[in-house]
This record gives structure tokens, sequence and C-alpha cells, in this order.
């Protein structure tokens, strides 16, 4: 059975692994992953969102 679905899988593609049971994305990473994650958009101030105001050129005179 494992060739046979191995062969699917090349000829057809995979179902996704990512949504749970109710349909919603769920990534399954593990929890010391997710805090490094959280913890590096919170602390390190390269990867916070809010530090960065978008693109920036050089002023236009008017």
């Amino acid at each position: 059975m494992g060739i046979l679905k191995s062969i699917g899988d090349f000829l057809f593609g995979k179902d996704p692994d990512i949504f749970d049971e109710k349909g919603n994305v769920s990534h399954k990473l593990p929890k010391k992953k997710w805090d490094a994650w959280y913890n590096r958009t919170k602390v390190d101030p390269q990867y916070n969102w809010r530090n960065h105001t978008g693109i920036t050129g050089p002023n236009k005179k008017k």
C-alpha cells in the first residue's frame, strides 16, 4: 500500500498538512520554535514590524 500512496502523491501531489480539524491553518511546530519566533519579533528591533516605517526615499523639493 505504501508504494501506491507514494506514486499517487507523486502524480497528484500531497494533501497539505497545515490544516486542523476545523479547516483553520495550524502549523505544527514545537512550542520552543513558536516561543523563539515570538521573542525574536518582540525583542529584536530589526524584526519588530512596529519599528519599520515603510519605504522612504529622498525628500522631493517642491
